[in-house]
């Protein structure tokens, strides 16, 4: 152990070293970065701001990061306005009454855009993200169905929901922190989306929702909502059974409401009672952000808002999460006010095109086959024809070192035999950067395909590393 003398000694050569040491050749750039404990002093923030960005190097190019679906670059103004507003917290609403004016038009404006009725003031609320959404939604069903059911003096101890195997994880979690019973509907190797026959074959009195997906992370498809909406609103006729439909809407909740304004799967359908939707996907705003909208107010139970006063003011609040930062709700506004309708279209029509693009590139090479056919969000699912000399995880593991993040999984349970990459086409995806990555692909494929493949190669090197 160091005396006192000792810290005392260290702490003016520390001292000293703020004078006349600045940067790397600041005497604490050559000890170890303090990783489990405080450190016992305290140092210049230039050293400090050196040393979390050195590390953070490590990370990946969020440009470069075609695995995530989240919005990696915003215009200037909209990171000003996060930057302004970065030190207010949105739960604060009676300190910052206009922002929570501002998170209420970004709810109706969805409401409005998903054709929720028409009332003064829509029902919905802001999230860190779509996963928050959905475990609000999903409360609120079981709530409402735990309500009906006790007014019948029936059980209340088995609910249910019925979703396809192509969810994403919070469904689950969902299921397992509020003890829902999952009814999970299995893929086939031909058809990735929920079968609307299966679906009406396992709800009965005890299902509080059925969760299909707008846009599904595994494959871009979009389950059949119409189709489902339909089986549902025939059971309640010949049944009396009212089981509502929750649309998983994170990813396509941005899209196809510009791309394919026509195609019923939002509030026009009667049994879609609520829809959840990422902000921070498609939305175009920096993580994290989703959006939670209700049809009406009374498919929100009462039961879930609680009142408080002790911010200075009365108000209701509920959403999982209590303190929430502002910037990225005003970012949503931004983006709403900047673009508008048009805007949004023709970014959406953008990356629509680029993902086509990239696809038919794919298909060129006679290598690979376009699981993700149906074009409908900015994503590109293909997995290869013949994997003798290479499998798609060989290729994603060799694109990385072009500094390129490209995933390669196998399909959920039914269908795991088909492993694929996928691409997401996001904003600051361009053409040139498509050409690009096209062409690393090429040189993966072909390098594999000359190489053992236990040996490791980089891209633009003939040397074994």
């Amino acid at each position: 152990m160091p005396n006192l003398a000792d810290l005392e000694n260290t702490k003016e050569a520390d001292s000293e070293d703020l004078h006349h040491a600045p940067g790397y050749s600041a005497r604490y750039l050559s000890r170890p970065v303090p990783k489990f404990e405080l450190p016992p002093h305290s140092m210049p923030p230039e050293v400090a701001y050196q040393v979390c960005r050195d590390e953070l190097n490590l990370d990946g190019n969020p440009t470069l990061n075609l695995a995530s679906f989240v919005t990696t670059w915003m215009e200037p103004q909209a990171q000003q306005l996060i930057d302004e507003s970065l030190n207010k917290n949105l739960i604060d609403r009676d300190e910052y009454p206009q922002t929570q004016k501002i998170e209420r038009r970004c709810i109706n404006m969805l409401a409005r855009l998903y054709h929720a009725p028409k009332n003064e003031n829509a029902t919905g609320t802001s999230t860190v993200g779509s996963s928050e959404a959905i475990m609000l939604a999903g409360l609120s069903h079981k709530w409402k169905w735990r309500e009906q059911r006790k007014k019948k003096g029936l059980d209340i101890e088995r609910p249910n929901m019925v979703l396809g195997a192509n969810t994403q994880v919070v469904w689950h979690k969902f299921a397992r922190y509020f003890d829902v019973e999952e009814r999970i509907l299995p893929l086939t190797t031909n058809r990735f989306t929920l079968d609307p026959d299966q679906v009406a074959e396992a709800v009965d009195e005890n299902t509080i929702l059925v969760a299909p997906i707008l846009g599904q992370t595994f494959t871009g498809e979009l389950d059949p909502i119409e189709e489902i909406n339909s089986k549902l609103l025939q059971i309640k006729k010949k049944k009396g059974l009212d089981i509502p439909i929750h649309v998983d809407a994170a990813s396509g909740g941005f899209v196809i409401p510009f791309t394919r304004p026509s195609l019923k799967w939002d509030f026009r359908l009667e049994q879609v009672r609520s829809i959840n939707t990422s902000g921070h996907k498609f939305g175009l705003v920096y993580p994290g952000l989703g959006w939670a909208i209700w049809r009406d107010q009374e498919d929100l139970p009462e039961e879930l808002i609680f009142d408080i006063n002790y911010l200075g003011g009365k108000m209701s609040t509920f959403t999982l999460n209590f303190s929430q930062g502002a910037s990225n709700v005003i970012a949503q506004y931004y983006n709403f006010i900047r673009l508008g309708k048009e805007g949004y279209r023709n970014i959406m029509d953008n990356l629509l095109e680029n993902a086509r693009y990239l696809s038919s590139e794919l298909e060129k090479t006679g290598k690979f086959e376009i699981v993700s056919k149906q074009n409908t969000i900015p994503i590109v699912v293909a997995k290869l024809k013949d994997t003798s000399e290479c499998d798609v995880f060989d290729i994603s593991h060799l694109l990385r070192t072009r500094g390129w993040i490209v995933p390669a999984y196998t399909m959920p349970p039914a269908a795991e035999s088909i492993a694929v990459l996928r691409i997401v086409v996001r904003e600051s995806f361009t053409r040139d950067l498509a050409d690009i990555l096209m062409e690393d692909i090429k040189e993966a494929i072909g390098i594999l395909a000359k190489t053992d493949r236990k040996r490791t190669y980089i891209l633009g090197e003939s040397n074994v590393c």
